[in-house]
């Protein structure tokens, strides 16, 4: 084991707990609404976890791209077999070495919401140029989607439900850009009554561009408040 890659390392405890669920899963779940998939995904998992096709920059959690990508590209990992085991691990979480901030709640999702979520991240994690769906409302529209903010944060032009962090109707109307933007840049630097540091990611000052971020504290500015179609 200690010759694998990584990604194979941090897998390999699963692959005798799923022997059998691997057999069970057969070809996914064929039902599965994976649109609805990934609207959970962000809301439930995005703040944990690191997936491309959801835009999302957890890091508590294993970046799943990762985790899957070789053993997809090796051929040993379908969709349905990672489907059964996102569905395993979601049901029995590995634990945390008592770290609760590092322990994913048992049954996050359960029935047809995990159904979705699994058939989600089988269709799309690990596969190269996954990226977030375009989105309408303009450039700053699409740097909210890409960068997963609806995963943690509630805003209805985007149709955003996230609850994590703050809800994004409530506290920006009225705020000047200025501000808008130090909380995106610098999240620490005042914290929304009610909400724990530390839970924001602090990188976007260096992964937005300064275009992309001009454009997003512009969409965000304009949209905060408003319901989906500008009303």
């Amino acid at each position: 084991m200690q010759n694998l890659p990584k990604p194979i390392r941090l897998l390999a405890p699963l692959v005798a707990l799923l022997a059998t669920v691997v057999v069970i899963s057969g070809c996914g779940t064929t039902n599965a609404d994976i649109a609805r998939g990934r609207v959970l995904f962000t809301t439930k998992c995005g703040t944990c976890h690191v997936l491309a096709q959801a835009g999302t920059a957890g890091v508590t959690g294993p970046n799943l791209d990762d985790a899957f990508a070789a053993a997809r590209e090796a051929g040993g990992f379908d969709a349905a077999t990672i489907e059964g085991i996102v569905k395993a691990q979601v049901d029995t979480p590995r634990p945390g070495n008592g770290n609760p901030m590092a322990t994913m709640p048992p049954h996050i999702v359960e029935g047809t919401d995990l159904d979705d979520v699994a058939a989600y991240v089988g269709k799309y994690a690990g596969v190269p140029g996954a990226a977030p769906p375009e989105v309408e409302g303009g450039a700053g529209a699409q740097v909210f989607a890409t960068n997963g903010c609806g995963g943690c944060h509630t805003l209805a032009a985007a149709n955003a439900g996230g609850t994590v962090g703050p809800d994004l109707d409530e506290v920006l109307p009225g705020q000047p850009e200025s501000e808008i933007e130090e909380s995106i840049v610098d999240p620490e630097a005042k914290i929304a009554q009610g909400y724990p540091a530390g839970v924001m990611p602090q990188e976007f000052g260096e992964k937005l561009s300064e275009e992309e971020l001009k454009e997003l504290v512009k969409y965000l500015s304009e949209s905060a408040g408003k319901k989906s179609g500008g009303e």
